[in-house]
C-alpha cells in the first residue's frame, strides 16, 4: 500500500466566525495541496491551518539535563554474538527512554536514501498532471521490509523473547508509505507541519532530509531529531514508549520525509493483538484489551491528530 501526500495538520483555528469546512473543502478540491499555494506566490498562510500559540510551548525539562538523541549503530550485529548482546542492550533502552532512535549501517546504501530523498521531491515539483510513481519506490521499500525484519529480532531481543517472536505474530507483514513534502513556508510561528501525535502502527522507519523539523516530546521537552546522513529514524510501540512528536513548519524548503510504517491496519485481518503474553504476571497485568490492527487504524484515523493518545481507547 502506499501514499502519497502534502501533509499539514489542521487543527482550532483562532479565528471561529467562518466556515472553516467549506474552506477546507475548497482547498481539498484543488487537488494542488500546499504546494499549490506556494506555487501562487502566497505571502500568509490561510487561516485554516493557524494553530493557537500555546501549541508552540516547549514544555521544561525540570531537571535542566542535556538530551543526547539515541543513534544505534547495526555494523557486525549479524557476525559478532557480543557486538549483538550490546546492541540489544541499546534499543532496549531508547524503546523504553525515548521510543525514538536513529540507527546507522543498517545496510541500505547511501545511494538508494538519497535517490529516495530525491525522487519524492522530483514527483512533488512535477506538474499536478503528469505526476506519477517511481522505480525507486519499489527498491526502497524492499530494503526497508528486510531492515524491518532485522529490527523486529532486535526488537524482540530486547523484550526478552525469542527473536523471530514478533515476526511470528505478523508484525512484518504489511507495510504503508507516506512521502511527505513541505514546502518553504511564509509564517512558520503560525502552523505547524503536523501537529503532536503518535503512530498507530508496530513502529515506523522514517526517512527524512537535511532540512530538519522533526521533534520528539521527551521528559516533558520537545527536542529536535538531528538529521543525520544515512541514519534512518525508528518508532516503538507498547512496553516501548509510544512517543508523541510533531513537525514544525520552517521557512527553509522543501522538507522532504518518507515514513514506512509497519502495520497490518489495511489488510483484512482478524488477527487479535493484545499485551505479550511472556511479558505478563501478577504483578503486571494486562493493561490494554484485544483489539484487530483494523479496528485501531480506524479508531486512530477517525479520531485524527487530536493530540491524545489513540492507545487510550483500548485501555482497561
Amino acid at each position: 500500500m502506499v501514499a502519497t501526500t502534502t501533509k499539514i495538520s489542521v487543527q482550532a483555528p483562532i479565528e471561529l466566525n467562518y466556515d472553516r469546512a467549506s474552506e477546507l473543502r475548497a482547498f481539498d478540491e484543488t487537488k494542488t495541496g500546499v504546494k499549490g499555494l506556494v506555487d501562487a506566490g502566497v505571502a500568509q498562510i490561510p487561516r485554516i491551518f493557524i494553530h493557537p500559540p500555546d501549541n508552540f510551548d516547549n514544555p521544561q525539562n525540570p531537571t535542566n539535563t542535556q538530551l543526547s538523541f539515541p543513534i544505534i549503530d547495526l555494523a557486525g550485529i549479524d557476525k559478532d554474538p557480543i557486538r549483538r548482546k550490546e546492541t540489544v542492550g541499546e534499543v532496549l533502552d531508547a524503546s523504553e527512554n525515548w521510543g525514538f532512535f536513529q540507527v546507522i549501517n543498517h545496510g541500505i546504501p547511501e545511494s538508494v536514501l538519497e535517490e529516495m530523498v530525491n525522487g519524492v521531491r522530483r514527483f512533488y515539483e512535477q506538474d499536478t498532471e503528469v505526476k506519477k510513481l517511481w522505480d525507486i519506490l519499489m527498491e526502497y521499500t524492499n530494503q526497508v521490509k528486510q531492515l524491518g525484519c532485522s529490527l523486529f529480532e532486535l526488537l524482540s531481543e530486547a523484550l526478552g523473547l525469542n527473536p523471530n517472536h514478533l515476526k511470528d505474530m505478523g508484525c512484518a507483514e504489511g507495510l504503508a508509505v507516506l512521502c511527505h513534502y513541505y514546502p518553504a513556508c511564509p509564517q512558520p510561528e503560525q502552523t505547524l507541519g503536523t501537529s503532536k501525535h503518535a503512530d498507530n502502527d508496530f513502529f515506523t522507519v522514517l526517512l527524512q532530509d537535511h532540512v530538519g523539523g522533526l521533534q520528539v516530546l521527551h521528559q516533558n521537552q520537545w527536542v529536535d531529531v538531528p538529521p543525520t546522513p544515512g541514519a534512518l529514524v525508528l518508532v516503538t510501540n507498547d512496553k516501548f514508549k509510544s512517543i508523541e512528536h510533531r513537525v514544525l513548519a520552517n521557512r527553509v524548503g522543501p522538507r522532504v520525509s518518507v515514513a514506512c510504517f509497519f502495520t497490518t491496519g489495511m489488510l483484512p485481518s482478524t488477527k487479535l493483538y493484545g499485551p505479550i503474553n511472556e511479558l505478563l504476571s501478577e504483578d503486571n497485568p494486562p493493561k490494554y484489551r484485544e483489539t484487530t490492527a483494523r479496528d485501531f487504524s480506524a479508531h486512530f484515523n477517525a479520531k485524527g491528530l487530536d493530540g491524545t493518545s489513540a492507545l487510550l481507547h483500548f485501555k482497561l
